[in-house]
């Protein structure tokens, strides 16, 4: 089953150009200069809720190469074996320090991820969400980006109308019984509830996503009264399931590799976790160049000074 996105483009495209708040736009701008990347989409709670004093934005940065983004060799590598990287990044804009979370892929990557032959589904299922294509370097980096994020909803779409309701339902059913099917299978510290809210914040734009969706995909339905019903076989539905075991089964072992990986190659990790540290505990971690280049070495000694503090006590009561 070949999936067609040339009738959502437009759709998608007018959703990536959406205008978001200019403080993100400033960030970006000062983000951008360190590299040469192809693309930067913004997606995440920072998204749906607005920018607070605690926002951590998300971000995804597309490349053409790896080599087109400054890293050591070791983070070019693990990007390209198991993307994407993390790194933690702090901008002041406007008298304001903002922080995101900037996750890297290859334009070829992106592509791969956003299909339905990938094991992942996490880039996938993120990208089937709101998102907006916040810079990008032309037109022809804009046009295959949009057509990745379309090719995400589709694939997401096409597991919806599997994952469903048996017996059909509403548009909106099929969304929620997909995203807790995909939060199940990555390790996420948000409920597996969470994605029902995605849903919820933006009915509109799931329900009329939904049909044009399948048309693409390839999946036949029909109307269950007020409903919608896809039709897969017997065999068909024996595919799937298999399909999905294998997702199921490969899920939790990726991002577990994903963080073993990230102790390595998370560039900017030690002041990550001062910030966390202090917005949770009130405790500021004085950071010293040597701490920041080996946060590992450094680990120890940190969660030893703070349990001196206290700190482990303070969240214990609080």
């Amino acid at each position: 089953m070949r999936q067609n996105v040339s009738g959502l483009p437009d759709y998608i495209k007018q959703e990536l150009s959406e205008p978001v708040p200019e403080e993100v736009s400033r960030f970006v701008q000062s983000l951008v200069r360190q590299g040469n990347p192809l693309a930067v989409i913004f997606y995440g709670s920072g998204l749906r809720g607005g920018i607070q004093d605690d926002t951590l934005l998300d971000f995804y940065i597309v490349l053409n190469r790896q080599a087109d983004w400054p890293r050591s060799f070791l983070a070019r590598s693990g990007n390209a074996i198991l993307p994407p990287n993390v790194e933690y990044h702090e901008i002041p804009v406007a008298g304001r320090m903002l922080r995101a979370k900037v996750a890297f892929v290859t334009l070829a990557q992106l592509r791969y991820q956003t299909g339905f032959l990938t094991l992942d589904t996490t880039v996938w299922a993120r990208f089937s969400q709101p998102v907006r294509l916040v810079w990008v370097r032309d037109k022809e980096a804009e046009s295959a980006v949009c057509t990745c994020i379309a090719r995400a909803v589709v694939t997401a779409s096409r597991w919806a109308a599997f994952m469903g309701p048996v017996h059909g339902g509403d548009a909106l059913s099929f969304w929620k019984a997909l995203y807790q099917k995909t939060y199940q299978t990555e390790l996420r510290v948000e409920k597996a509830s969470r994605g029902a809210g995605i849903v919820e914040t933006y009915p509109r734009r799931y329900a009329e996503l939904l049909v044009p969706c399948w048309e693409a995909a390839g999946v036949k339905f029909t109307q269950a009264g007020e409903g919608l019903l896809p039709c897969f076989s017997a065999q068909e539905r024996h595919k799937l399931e298999q399909k999905w075991w294998l997702r199921t089964a490969f899920g939790k072992p990726l991002n577990i590799a994903r963080l073993i990986k990230a102790a390595f190659t998370f560039t900017g990790g030690a002041r990550y976790a001062a910030w966390k540290i202090e917005r949770h505990s009130g405790i500021k971690v004085p950071l010293t160049p040597f701490m920041e280049k080996h946060p590992l070495i450094c680990g120890v000694p940190l969660l030893i000074r703070l349990w001196q503090k206290g700190a482990f006590q303070r969240n214990v009561r609080s």
